[in-house]
């Protein structure tokens, strides 16, 4: 379902593309993979081929260090048998096996030329010692640490574990003065004698081999940069502790030695917990299985050498995408340059303008398309003037008749007011009310305009106010706020008028005195505010925006109806009303207008 979810975007994707994108995706994408695919290629057999040449390389490295360290401790352990071949040794057999300590010293002393010879053969003995139940013998050269005994060392303990000889990993020299490192051979000693071959002899040889210099033989062939090696055992501990300076924390992280296998060489790849590559080479020694010599390298720094080329490759492959977009560009816009022509003329008719025209001295596809959308143009611009010459003769008609919607009660109470008064000989009343009639219908009329300046608006709610006064009498003042600078700003006319009577019918239907309605206009930024307010019994602000959205018979709220849609004939949606209760609980009206001083500017927009 998700699959066939990403289709379906992807596919929604390349249809909202343009042509000329989706040939410039199109030919991108195939020199893109295609580049890309060629570079890879060659990439991988390169590193592939350097991986393999770096992998032989360092385990030649290491086998070879390996060889040479394995041979060196060889040739000790035949030292060592050399030295039991010897006539002192086997006199001293004999004397160990008879128990004789009496020829000691002599036996000391033929021993210390043999001692010599094995040291002389190999440079790397440290020291020497025989360890046997009548007594240690050792080069005189040494000082013998009489504190320790062979025979009460862990030397021995592992020994008799063993039950063959071994080599000890590195160590303190216990038996001789001076604290040297060494790394110990020790032997069980063997006679030649019939006698004495299948009895074990307690004698016991140990050779002990300097630790500095065992490090820098097998040192001598390892000292490529970016590699670490190790001599430790099979646990990842250390053989020769002369290289305790080397970090030790890799090679000891758990499952570095899974991978070893029983063979004496191999290679294999480490990952650590960070993600980081290492390729491992390790040799094993003949001498002693459970010893080996380790290279370790970083993957990185084995395959530095490909960063050459992949950057070239990378560098390839973007010329060569930044020349297809070059040509996918120039080739796609060489097609597509009557349609892109052709599509600005569109954008320019989006924006209303209707005299634009193709233009083309060729009679292909496009041209005629391009011809047939003048053809269009034509008909869509003699359509648009008709129905904006029908749309202007019904607005204006609405506009008349919504104007001339005047409450009919009105003219019959002013009326019968007026007969009353003058039966009552109320003369001057009479007089007041027939002229300020007379202006109001003068006012209302306006020349046949639709649109007044503020300042006769306001003449003509100042006559309402003063025949209502003589109808009402006692029942209300009306107090009026306009600002001056705004007497000449343009308004629909009998926009005010309506609001007052409102107050008047509604608010204080049930009042017989003490009304009071308040007209303020004021100026806010751009717009013209005009608000009325009355301290009448207040309203329903939701059921009257209902009433004035979806008028009914009912007169209620058909005033206000009437300005609010003639607001929206002359302003559209630049016009806002709000009906609220003031804080005394009677109803106020706010109305928002744009400001405009001439005809001209009453069609501009307005932000």
């Amino acid at each position: 379902m998700n699959r066939f979810k990403i289709w379906t975007r992807l596919s929604r994707y390349v249809h909202s593309l343009s042509l000329k994108r989706r040939i410039w995706f199109t030919f991108v994408v195939l020199i893109t993979v295609g580049l890309m695919a060629t570079g890879s290629i060659a990439y991988l057999i390169a590193s592939k081929e350097i991986q393999r040449n770096a992998l032989q390389t360092s385990q030649d490295t290491v086998n070879q260090s390996a060889q040479i360290v394995n041979e060196r401790l060889k040739n000790i352990g035949i030292a060592v048998r050399a030295l039991m071949f010897s006539d002192a040794f086997k006199q001293l057999m004999k004397d160990v096996q008879n128990g004789d300590k009496s020829s000691y010293y002599k036996t000391l002393t033929s021993l210390q030329y043999v001692f010599s010879q094995v040291k002389f053969n190999d440079s790397m003995i440290e020291s020497i010692l025989i360890a046997t139940p009548i007594g240690d013998f050792y080069p005189t050269s040494s000082v013998r640490n009489q504190a320790n005994s062979f025979y009460e060392s862990e030397m021995y303990t592992q020994f008799q574990q063993l039950k063959r000889g071994f080599w000890s990993k590195g160590h303190v020299d216990p038996f001789f003065t001076g604290n040297q490192r060494v790394i110990s051979l020790i032997a069980e000693g063997v006679s030649d004698d019939t006698y004495l071959q299948n009895e074990a002899s307690k004698v016991f040889v140990v050779i002990n081999v300097k630790e500095d210099d065992l490090r820098d033989l097998f040192m001598e062939n390892l000292s490529a940069p970016n590699k670490r090696y190790y001599f430790v055992d099979s646990r990842g501990e250390d053989v020769n502790y002369a290289n305790y300076g080397t970090d030790k924390a890799l090679i000891q992280r758990k499952g570095f030695t899974d991978q070893m296998t029983e063979e004496r060489t191999g290679a294999y790849f480490f990952r650590d917990e960070a993600g980081k590559d290492y390729l491992v080479n390790y040799a094993r020694l003949d001498v002693k299985d459970d010893w080996m010599i380790i290279g370790v390298q970083d993957k990185a720094d084995l395959l530095a050498k490909l960063n050459g080329i992949k950057q070239v490759t990378t560098y390839v492959i973007i010329g060569f995408i930044v020349v297809s977009l070059f040509i996918a560009n120039n080739l796609t816009l060489l097609l597509l340059k009557p349609l892109f022509r052709l599509q600005k003329l569109m954008k320019r008719v989006e924006e209303n303008d209707l005299n634009v025209r193709f233009e083309s001295d060729y009679q292909d596809e496009v041209s005629q398309v391009g011809f047939r959308f003048n053809r269009m143009l034509d008909e869509i611009k003699q359509l648009i003037e008709d129905v904006k010459i029908r749309e202007s003769d019904k607005r204006k008609a609405e506009i008349k008749a919504l104007s001339a919607q005047m409450d009919p009660h009105f003219f019959y109470n002013t009326l019968n007011t007026i007969y009353c008064k003058s039966v009552l000989g109320e003369n001057d009343d009479v007089n007041e009310m027939i002229l300020a009639l007379s202006t109001m219908f003068q006012l209302s009329l306006s020349g046949g305009r639709d649109l007044i300046p503020l300042s006769d608006e306001m003449d003509h709610v100042r006559q309402y106010l003063a025949i209502q006064q003589k109808s009402y009498e006692q029942l209300f003042i009306c107090h009026i706020t306009v600002d001056p600078e705004l007497e000449a700003c343009l308004v629909p006319k009998i926009m005010i008028q309506p609001l007052v009577e409102n107050s008047i019918l509604h608010g204080f239907k049930d009042r017989k005195s003490g009304g009071e309605i308040q007209i303020t206009v004021s100026r806010e930024g751009a717009w013209l505010r005009i608000a009325a307010e009355d301290n009448g019994e207040g309203l329903v602000p939701e059921k009257l925006q209902q009433s004035i959205a979806y008028p009914s018979k009912k007169k209620h709220g058909y005033a206000l109806h009437n300005i609010f849609t003639r607001l929206g004939l002359y302003y559209g949606t630049r016009f806002r009303m709000e009906i609220t209760n003031n804080d005394v609980g009677g109803a106020r009206i706010d109305i928002w207008l744009p400001r405009y001083e001439t005809e001209e500017d009453f069609h501009e927009p307005v932000s």
